[in-house]
């Protein structure tokens, strides 16, 4: 029914944003992430939207990215995780450090949001593992320097995958696996050894 929402935003709370579009409010529900990144109030926002129709209420979720839109959609069709629980789970974890977590099969890291026990967390990992790809995080992750276009970006995204792998293997979470090769300078000559040892000394 409602593919975005572009308007100004006038009001934020602990859970929501209204943004008014032709004099309108919409009232949107949000992750806190989302609530992170919001802009000053009077500012033109754009939000894709997710409706939810239940018997006693129209709800509208919002986000400021496809890619989170899409991620949410792919959480709530997952049996046992409803809007509000795929909302809690991308307020404690971004899109890219959920996409980790099910490829490394962090259940603990998804476990974190309110809400969501162990054997839902394994179950997204187990539905999610062939939906949410690797690639697109590292693909996604602004972070990484922009010199990947020169080398072969296939090639190079799956030594920073391999270099991941072996991160969360040594015992790091996902989501430090994550940070620690986002935080370092990756030229296309390197291999997956010399990501994982840039890595390595990032997080010393």
């Amino acid at each position: 029914m409602y593919k975005y929402v572009k308007g100004t935003l006038t009001e934020s709370d602990i859970d929501s944003i209204v943004v008014e579009a032709a004099g309108v409010g919409y009232n949107l529900f949000v992750t806190a992430q989302t609530l992170n990144k919001l802009p000053d109030y009077g500012s033109e926002i754009k939000v894709y939207t997710y409706l939810v129709v239940r018997e006693d209420a129209m709800i509208l979720y919002g986000f400021l990215s496809k890619d989170e839109l899409a991620v949410f959609k792919n959480l709530i069709s997952v049996n046992g995780v409803g809007p509000k629980g795929a909302i809690g789970i991308l307020s404690v974890l971004s899109t890219n450090e959920l996409r980790f977590a099910v490829a490394a099969g962090d259940s603990k890291a998804i476990s974190k949001a309110p809400g969501v026990g162990a054997k839902t967390a394994q179950r997204i990992i187990l539905e999610l593992k062939d939906k949410l790809k690797l690639e697109d995080a590292l693909e996604n992750n602004e972070s990484v320097d922009n010199s990947t276009s020169e080398g072969n970006p296939s090639q190079m995204n799956r030594a920073k995958e391999e270099a991941i792998m072996a991160l969360t293997a040594l015992g790091f979470s996902s989501t430090e696996s994550l940070k620690a090769v986002s935080g370092i300078n990756i030229t296309p000559e390197m291999e997956s050894d010399d990501i994982l040892k840039a890595a390595l000394k990032h997080i010393s």
